[in-house]
């Protein structure tokens, strides 16, 4: 019960953030309507989803829900003078990354799942949340984190390895040609 009113208390935070673009939408609506905010944005919610179960073009939509926003924040954190919101943001795009090479190899069987593209939403907005421990730093802290740190040294050895053999390749083809 605790978990639901913290989320419920960063989701009214978030919708009362003058700061945010998207804010100025539903105040908009509240209050044309007199409908809460937050109910605006649980009911969009809602047909957000039954328009991903059963709507066309669900995967473009799901990839601009999860590409967009999180663009466009990342670059407000980067003309930002703060530092954690570059960190945040980051660490987003290394989950997202993740997931998507992930994805790459299990996507022709989960698209066939009628509620495939729902959950996804639901869980780039839990990559998303504005909350201090959403889910990109879980999954970053608890499984992206420990396998770098465990394999970084063999990459960076890899890489190594990799440039020292592209200079001793051109500099071989350097060489040809000038003989040439």
């Amino acid at each position: 019960m605790a978990r639901i009113t913290a989320v419920k208390e960063s989701l009214d935070k978030a919708l009362h953030d003058e700061s945010k673009f998207w804010v100025k939408y539903f105040v908009k609506v509240e209050k044309q309507t007199g409908v809460n905010r937050t109910y605006v944005f649980l009911g969009s919610v809602v047909v957000l989803g039954i328009y991903l179960v059963f709507g066309i073009g669900q995967q473009l939509v799901c990839n601009i829900f999860g590409f967009l926003y999180p663009a466009y924040c990342s670059m407000k954190a980067l003309e930002s003078s703060k530092k954690d919101d570059d960190t945040k943001w980051l660490t987003y795009w290394v989950v997202f990354a993740l997931f998507t090479i992930v994805e790459f190899f299990s996507d022709y069987i989960l698209c066939w799942f009628p509620v495939y593209w729902v959950f996804k939403c639901l869980f780039y907005m839990w990559l998303m949340a504005p909350m201090e421990n959403n889910g990109s730093m879980i999954l970053y802290r608890n499984i992206v984190k420990p396998s770098f740190l465990r394999y970084h040294h063999k990459v960076d050895q890899f890489i190594s390895n990799a440039q020292d053999a592209v200079v001793k390749a051109a500099g071989s083809a350097l060489l040809t040609e000038k003989q040439d």
